[in-house]
């Protein structure tokens, strides 16, 4: 592990600053739950560490009517799961945050590292699409804000540039009923062998996102539309499901094989439907 220099701006525009300067040899660092290990296996290298935990945005959590969520990219899962908001209107995201390691990790792992890691398996990636979320993203040059089906561009590989910094994930208003299942080898600290996330929203669009199934997170917006009361249908499922596994192309790797994935996908999407269509 080579030696950084640690940098902790206190305001959004020194980060800014900091990241457009050094760029590619600057890694950002809020929960530093991936980027740590990391850098001590060799697996990824940089010449200075930004630590944006003493950033008040950085630190904000709000929800609003007609906006939505918006989640800091420095809030810590632990923070989110208890935010009455959350609870109440986006549940799924709280489903997913359990099944990400353990309560001592989900102190200083946060939303929006899980998901600019960009891991294929990453536990908050299927249920931040299928709430159709944003990436926020910030420059010198000014914002932009990058949807989350188009984010993801290889394993680990995100559409952040060198010189933007993540600021916060947006979920827009949460109308509709959502559903988060995962298979790992082991409770706790363990990435998923298959993850599913499935949402059909009120005006009756289904969708699904899968993860461990492809080098990228798998996202199906374009499912049609079913009432809930049909939705557990045997029929239905089945159509949904060869529909779904036509895009499923999973690798054998030390957590499971490509056959058992294939297998765990099949099974997981018709839980996840059955388990959205018996939501009251």
């Amino acid at each position: 592990m080579l030696e950084q220099e640690y940098l902790r701006p206190e305001t959004l525009s020194e980060a800014v600053m900091l990241k457009d300067k050094y760029g590619k040899d600057a890694r950002i660092l809020a929960g530093g739950t991936d980027l740590i290990i990391n850098l001590r296996d060799n697996m990824i290298s940089c010449k200075y560490i930004i630590d944006i935990k003493k950033v008040p945005e950085m630190r904000e959590i709000s929800y609003d009517q007609n906006s939505g969520l918006s989640v800091g990219g420095a809030v810590t899962l632990n923070e989110m799961m208890k935010n009455e908001e959350v609870k109440s209107k986006y549940p799924i995201l709280v489903e997913s945050s359990k099944t990400l390691a353990n309560s001592l990790l989900r102190n200083r792992a946060t939303m929006l590292g899980n998901i600019c890691n960009a891991s294929p398996a990453g536990d908050m990636i299927p249920s931040a699409l299928v709430l159709e979320g944003s990436v926020e993203v910030l420059s010198n040059k000014g914002a932009r804000n990058i949807p989350l089906k188009h984010f993801f561009l290889g394993v680990k590989k995100n559409a952040i540039f060198d010189n933007e910094i993540a600021v916060r994930i947006i979920f827009p208003r949460f109308d509709g009923t959502g559903a988060y299942l995962k298979k790992s080898r082991i409770k706790g600290h363990d990435l998923a062998q298959i993850g599913v996330a499935g949402m059909l929203k009120n005006d009756g669009k289904l969708m699904l996102a899968i993860a461990a199934a492809a080098p990228t997170p798998l996202f199906f917006d374009n499912l049609g539309n079913f009432d809930k009361r049909n939705l557990g249908d045997e029929n239905i499922i089945k159509n949904i499901i060869e529909k779904v596994m036509k895009n499923i192309h999973p690798i054998s790797d030390q957590r499971a094989s490509k056959e058992y994935r294939i297998a765990m996908a099949e099974y997981l999407i018709g839980e996840v439907l059955q388990k959205i269509s018996k939501e009251v």
